[in-house]
């Protein structure tokens, strides 16, 4: 982020000439506009690619994707911590349920070959690609202002450590939801698993860079990705490394899918959607 000459907030004409002097700059976080990706998948043709951005430590990002496309997160440096918030995109007060995902998996791990539930029993969106060894959450939830005040001295969307729950809400401010609308999160890149004694067991890391997770959008969906510490990380000072996100057009899944025909379970809730898509 530049910051402006000194003497330009209280000259609009200097103001303006420094924004325009700024045009064409690059960062590392970012949005590409038009998006743009020297590394697609083999065969995805480049006029396929939706969303290139990569997310800056502490910041967030959100999309509306359509059915069958597939959102590639990639953990640049070992250290970023993906939480999301799933919405139905045609109607919001369908959402990602903790609850729904592992019930109908009989698991609460995920990894490649599960999905991501609704609270209406649909499939929202599913794993098709994981290298990071199954370090994913679906326990915790993400941090909020009282935590990140307690842990970091200041939990403020404004501050120096802003925490997952507000900026949830910023990203969901986008598309006209609201603070009810915030609901439990699912986490990828930092897992969580649960001992023998019912303690949860944080798997924060840091991990190698360059880890990545594609998930195939089973309906058109609303994202919303925070990038800030895990909840339960037990570091002392805020960490978290950029996350680059990358989204592109692709087929839905087929009757034959190997994620859709797995188990019973599943095969009901893609059966589910493709009911609701028959409207």
């Amino acid at each position: 982020m530049t910051t402006a000459p000194s003497g330009t907030l209280a000259n609009p004409n200097a103001a303006r000439d420094h924004a325009r002097s700024m045009a064409g700059t690059v960062v590392e976080a970012m949005p590409v506009l038009p998006p743009a990706a020297p590394d697609l998948p083999e065969g995805v043709a480049s006029e396929a690619l939706l969303w290139e951005e990569t997310i800056a430590p502490g910041g967030y990002a959100t999309r509306r994707l359509p059915r069958g496309s597939r959102l590639r997160l990639i953990d640049v440096k070992g250290d970023a911590c993906a939480s999301l918030q799933i919405f139905n995109a045609e109607m919001p007060t369908e959402r990602y349920s903790f609850a729904d995902t592992v019930k109908i998996q009989w698991n609460a791990y995920l990894a490649k070959g599960k999905f991501l539930l609704s609270d209406m029993g649909r499939v929202l969106m599913s794993i098709a690609e994981d290298t990071t060894g199954g370090t994913h959450d679906t326990f915790s939830g993400t941090s909020n202002a009282h935590t990140n005040g307690a842990k970091y001295g200041d939990g403020r969307n404004s501050g120096q450590f802003p925490n997952g729950r507000d900026r949830f809400l910023l990203g969901a401010a986008k598309h006209g939801l609201q603070r009810r609308d915030i609901h439990a999160a699912v986490t990828l890149f930092k897992g969580a698993r649960i001992a023998d004694d019912g303690a949860i067991e944080p798997q924060i890391g840091p991990f190698e860079p360059g880890r990545e997770v594609v998930l195939r959008a089973e309906m058109d969906v609303i994202v919303v990705i925070a990038n800030v510490p895990h909840v339960l990380d037990p570091r002392p000072d805020y960490i978290v490394t950029p996350l680059r996100a990358t989204a592109w057009r692709g087929p839905v899944a087929g009757e034959d899918d190997p994620i859709r025909t797995a188990t019973p379970e599943g095969l009901r809730a893609f059966l589910n959607v493709e009911d609701y898509y028959r409207r």
